[in-house]
């Protein structure tokens, strides 16, 4: 899925960051509207050994046109799914209760599947859901690269360190169930951003077939820094504020590739 060494060397957290001046010189970065977002809440969510601060762009985006943006708590993603999940769960319950309404959840790579499990298990608290780069399909088809680290980290936590991927996130029957809900029809409103210049996550595991799947031109460090990310989630995320929100198809979307099997 990957064509060799050129995919992973695409992915470059200075690269990504290198692409800042040119979104903050974007015209949607500065057409804001400080009315548009309504107050609606969103959580950001970020990636696997991202941290909160990866998706302050999208922060300082949603804030500047009056949506109310709030961190996960999830920290650098890095732990254990279940742990995380309830984290996720528990700031969004927080977020809903403090914005007056469902929240939006905004999450890439593993965050956004993490997302898509807490919309999956509480689509009361969530308004909508957007996904950057997130292998919702398969949870284990990141970079070989990736897998290795995460493998790494299970080792670690067999050996006693706390707060890590423990071997049970990656087969086994709590592996299991969040594929399952994983796979499950959702409730709220979807979006499902892939690009095929990705080199962590092959952009045919970022079929959700219950989102409306987009593709962008950007590589899987640099969505949250891309313009035309922006562009593709401004007018949904507006919609969603206002609340004239499509309904969610109960059948997969026809953009859609068929679900992979993941393997442990």
């Amino acid at each position: 899925m990957f064509d060799g060494l050129r995919s992973a060397a695409r992915e470059s957290v200075v690269r990504a960051v290198w692409d800042v001046p040119r979104l903050l010189r974007h015209p949607v970065w500065h057409n804001a509207d400080p009315a548009q977002g309504n107050s609606l809440g969103v959580v950001l969510v970020p990636g696997f050994g991202a941290g909160e601060a990866s998706l302050s762009p999208a922060g300082s985006w949603l804030r500047a046109r009056g949506y109310l943006p709030a961190r996960s708590g999830v920290g650098f993603t890095v732990g254990c799914t279940t742990e995380l999940l309830n984290r996720l769960l528990h700031s969004t319950e927080k977020h809903a209760q403090r914005t007056g309404g469902p929240v939006v959840l905004f999450g890439q790579s593993r965050g956004g599947g993490l997302a898509r499990l807490a919309a999956a298990l509480r689509p009361d608290l969530v308004r909508g859901l957007v996904m950057l780069g997130s292998p919702v399909l398969d949870p284990l088809g990141a970079h070989p690269n990736v897998l290795r680290i995460a493998r790494f980290l299970t080792r670690l936590a067999a050996a006693g360190v706390r707060g890590l991927l423990d071997e049970s996130c990656m087969r086994g029957p709590c592996f299991d169930e969040h594929v399952k809900t994983m796979a499950a029809p959702l409730k709220v409103p979807a979006v499902s951003i892939f690009s095929r210049e990705d080199g962590i996550v092959p952009w045919q595991l970022c079929q959700d077939p219950y989102a409306e799947c987009v593709e962008v031109h950007s590589t899987h460090t640099g969505m949250g820094f891309d313009p035309q990310v922006y562009r593709v989630i401004g007018p949904r995320l507006a919609a969603w504020a206002t609340g004239t929100i499509r309904a969610s198809s109960s059948s997969p979307s026809s953009m859609s590739s068929n679900p992979i099997v993941p393997t442990g």
